[in-house]
């Protein structure tokens, strides 16, 4: 994961092209914010759907996506088109990340919301809006002729997508989250969950939320894909190696290694050298 801020387009193209080339990573992914969330806060940030159509057209093996997509922020007909044509651009590779967004009791993300006008809500119609933008959503990729959406939060009238994307029935879609309301939603509807960055003991805690509540509407928990997001430290990269371990043991499927800014030249490399290769017992810092 490469967050679109912070770092120019050339660097972050840089990373994922040589990502590309390397068969040990899988997935390249980027993040869904406006505005920055640490450092300068007038500091650059690239709009995430934009931007990921660029490496979707320069890239060839790389399943890409948005790790994940605020709700909020656009109303889901518009991403599921701007995601349809994503998945053209790129070939069939395409997976769709989306998530509740961001809680707006926390400050940067209020200031987000404020500095582009966006509306916000309480947890409990932030997650009712996703998941009735799910259904509408997978009908959106899978209609054969128009239709009307008469939704609690969306409606919609003469809906349609076309051209829809590659893959079928329909891109991998993919929730970030945490928070039972919103492992509901996933235990519906996802085909991969992700956990945003924390303890791997708070992981495995939600990963057996999940498993219930799949058990509760008879779905097969092993149906969904279990991810995990981990910062990775340049200068300290055995413990990323630790928590991977961990998460790894615990029964999660993906790791997704979170890197910084500035991407110093190599990085990909060093990322599947020091990840993958678990016997090397003191890798070295990229910088």
């Amino acid at each position: 994961m490469t967050p679109p801020s912070q770092a120019g387009y050339a660097d972050l193209l840089r990373v994922w092209r040589e990502a590309d080339g390397i068969p040990q990573i899988e997935h390249a992914w980027l993040f869904d914010h406006l505005m920055q969330l640490g450092g300068d806060p007038n500091g650059p940030t690239f709009e995430a759907w934009t931007l990921l159509s660029a490496p979707a057209a320069r890239t060839e093996r790389l399943c890409l996506g948005v790790m994940v997509t605020s709700n909020p922020f656009r109303p889901p007909a518009v991403p599921a088109k701007i995601a349809a044509t994503v998945d053209v651009v790129s070939g069939g590779r395409l997976e769709f990340g989306t998530g509740a967004g961001s809680r707006t009791d926390v400050p940067w993300a209020r200031r987000e919301y404020d500095a582009h006008g966006l509306p916000y809500h309480d947890a409990a119609h932030a997650v009712g809006a996703l998941a009735e933008a799910y259904i509408l959503i997978r009908r959106l990729w899978t209609a054969t002729e128009p239709f009307d959406f008469p939704g609690d939060h969306y409606r919609l009238a003469g809906a349609f997508c076309a051209p829809g994307p590659v893959q079928r029935p329909h891109p991998p879609l993919v929730i970030g989250g945490q928070a039972t309301r919103t492992l509901r939603v996933v235990a519906e509807h996802a085909d991969r969950w992700n956990m945003p960055a924390g303890s791997i003991d708070h992981a495995i805690e939600a990963s057996a939320r999940l498993d219930r509540l799949c058990a509760e509407i008879g779905r097969d928990p092993a149906e969904i894909t279990r991810s995990v997001v981990l910062p990775v430290s340049y200068d300290r990269p055995d413990d990323t190696r630790q928590a991977a371990r961990e998460a790894l043991d615990s029964g999660v499927d993906h790791i997704v290694l979170g890197l910084s800014a500035p991407y110093p030249a190599g990085v990909a490399r060093w990322v599947a050298d020091t990840f993958t290769d678990t016997s090397n017992p003191a890798p070295r810092s990229p910088r």
